[in-house]
């Protein structure tokens, strides 16, 4: 079987696993406590957020650790609008987005309106999923305190030019989050080259485990917590730190950037040749995304005139297993908002297949495209 939705999740790395298990067995104290085996695990945390913090290009302390993607979103999202409404006469505040950002950060906007009626702004996006850094600056008010948008899409992958959108930001005082968790090990993450304010990461994308996370913002930006209690991560997530998952997440987060360069190069060349074979054997074949700016292991396709997930069940059968989109939207039947915001038909986006390898691949994926070829074929 071959496993090609790692936009989904990975598999935890050997030296992952390695490097966390003193922490789930021998040194596996509270980081709070003050006794030798909490001050143990007080000293691996502290060594896993300086790592982390070395890749970013931020301080330690702009470290804060997470359960994932999801929850570093919603902490950026919510904790710095809800922040900012608090230093402002009339508490409202307005928040920038686009349309195709992963359902944590759209549903974390949604709150915000329902709940606190903050006003949003989501910007269009083009055809291929990109934003214009033009129509940002035009959204942008006195009152927003927030742009939030993904560097990299988990559906299509498409690509935003974000040190662009930072600059932008910046002009108008305005902290700009990425949603980086499918950027990470193909894509540059440091906080100097791209110009972010915060940003968030997922273990699991990168070889570490699930549950694993990281928001990093810089100190200077107000953060309202969503997690009360002990104070931990200095006052911004509280709840006892999860040692070993940090110590997985940084060491995972290391080894991918150490590989991140080649490897992107590596697959970006196997993922072009996958997509001219498939739209040479498939004539109804619709790459979507950014044909140019788009993440290295993502190759999405809609089929027109056939059912995506009939065809990801011939895909199976063929031995390759792959996805119909954002697997947070699995079994949903409505199409896909990220297409729908690209501007295809709703029948056309529930005929998606999207295609995403590791790192590590290096074989052309030529026997992938006779499985597509044949599965389509079948369906159609």
């Amino acid at each position: 079987m071959l496993y090609l939705d790692n936009a989904a999740t990975t598999p935890a790395r050997p030296e992952v696993l390695e490097a966390m298990m003193p922490y789930l067995t021998r040194w596996y104290g509270n980081p709070s406590s003050h006794h030798t085996v909490g001050e143990a695990a007080a000293d691996a945390l502290a060594d896993a957020r300086a790592r982390v913090a070395r890749v970013l290009g931020l301080r330690n302390g702009d470290v804060v650790f997470t359960s994932g993607g999801t929850e570093a979103n919603n902490l950026a999202v919510k904790g710095i609008a809800l922040a900012a409404a608090q230093r402002r006469s009339d508490r409202h505040v307005h928040v920038v987005t686009t349309p195709i950002e992963h359902e944590s950060v759209l549903e974390s906007v949604d709150y915000l309106e329902r709940v606190h009626g903050y006003a949003a702004t989501r910007v269009p996006v083009d055809e291929h999923a990109r934003v214009s850094t033009d129509a940002v600056a035009a959204a942008l008010r006195d009152d927003t305190a927030l742009v939030s948008i993904g560097y990299a899409n988990n559906e299509v992958g498409t690509v935003q030019d974000a040190a662009a959108l930072a600059a932008v930001a910046r002009e108008a005082r305005v902290p700009l989050h990425l949603d980086a968790v499918q950027a990470a090990g193909w894509l540059p993450l440091s906080a100097d080259e791209l110009g972010y304010d915060a940003i968030s990461l997922a273990g699991h994308k990168l070889g570490a485990p699930k549950g694993t996370g990281v928001l990093g913002v810089r100190s200077r930006i107000p953060l309202e917590p969503l997690l009360h209690g002990g104070g931990q991560e200095r006052g911004r997530r509280s709840g006892t730190e999860d040692v070993a998952g940090a110590v997985g997440f940084a060491t995972a987060l290391e080894l991918a950037e150490a590989e991140r360069v080649e490897a992107s190069a590596r697959v970006s060349a196997i993922r072009d040749r996958f997509i001219a074979q498939v739209c040479e054997r498939v004539p109804w074949a619709r790459l979507t995304g950014d044909p140019e700016h788009r993440l290295a292991g993502t190759a999405s396709f809609t089929f027109e005139g056939t059912s995506g997930e009939a065809v990801l069940l011939e895909l199976e059968r063929r031995g390759v297993v792959s996805s119909s989109g954002s697997a947070c939207a699995a079994g949903s039947d409505e199409p896909s908002h990220v297409l729908v915001a690209m501007g295809i038909a709703p029948a056309v986006a529930q005929t998606a297949v999207r295609f995403t390898f590791p790192r590590w691949l290096n074989a052309p994926l030529d026997a992938v495209a006779d499985a597509v070829e044949a599965s389509v074929t079948a369906v159609r």
